[in-house]
């Protein structure tokens, strides 16, 4: 499959060209606590944190806390949203486990909260990977209707992060499985709150890098570049957004 990027026609894995096309289409529709246009809402609030003048203020500053102030935004999202969308944007490394409580115990919700990091983070990387092939960012798509399902699982409970995380062995009977298909890694596990956004997310993520299985699996090469170059990339990217893995 070949796509458009800087003037020339490049080739590019059909699984990673579906994959990018079905997170703009889940992004588009009602997710589990947030309507199709809020989702929306939430990915043009990120792309708008690019440039916010209170954000680029607070990642000069030695302290992110210290500076007060409103975010450039349309309006059209709660302020703690706004907050939580260009903070989770432009400098995650420095959130604190008691801005998230903050954030997730007061009107927003830890549910709602969870979703919104899922949606930040996959916005992220589809306009990260427009980014890098020098292509324009791709227009937000229409919000399709629809109304939220607001199921949050049973055995949900705080403990292993700053919000509640689903285990394994807590998976009701009848509830979705949010690690029968990429796994139950605690990175997994970050999301599980809101199940259907840890499918979303994932997704999204083997094809843009490994699976679980395969990222030890040094028998074999399953993209056009090494494990080595992956990770050399992987840790570099790591280390400028001092991501905690």
């Amino acid at each position: 499959m070949m796509i458009e990027a800087g003037g020339a026609r490049l080739p590019i894995r059909p699984a990673l060209a579906d994959a990018i096309e079905a997170a703009w289409m889940r992004l588009a529709g009602a997710g589990t606590w947030w309507t199709g246009a809020e989702r929306i809402a939430i990915a043009a609030e990120v792309r708008r944190a690019r440039t916010c003048p209170l954000c680029q203020h607070r990642k000069a500053s030695l302290s992110p806390y210290g500076s007060g102030g409103r975010h450039e935004s349309d309006g059209a999202l709660p302020e703690d949203a706004v907050e939580a969308v260009h903070r989770l944007a432009t400098d995650a490394s420095r959130i604190t486990e008691r801005w998230v409580r903050g954030i997730a115990d007061g009107p927003l919700g830890e549910e709602r909260y969870v979703e919104l990091v899922s949606v930040v983070a996959i916005i992220v990387a589809l306009d990260t990977f427009d980014m890098a092939l020098g292509r324009p960012l791709r227009r937000l798509p229409d919000a399709v209707p629809g109304a939220p399902s607001r199921r949050r699982p049973d055995g949900a409970r705080r403990g292993l992060a700053h919000v509640a995380t689903l285990a394994p062995e807590d998976v009701r009977p009848g509830e979705l499985d949010p690690f029968a298909l990429h796994g139950d890694k605690n990175i997994h596990r970050a999301l599980s709150l809101v199940p259907e956004e840890v499918q979303s997310f994932f997704d999204l993520d083997v094809e843009l890098y490994l699976r679980d299985h395969e990222i030890r699996d040094f028998s074999r090469e399953f993209r056009a570049i090494t494990h080595r170059q992956i990770e050399l990339i992987a840790g570099r990217t790591s280390a400028l957004n001092r991501c905690y893995y």
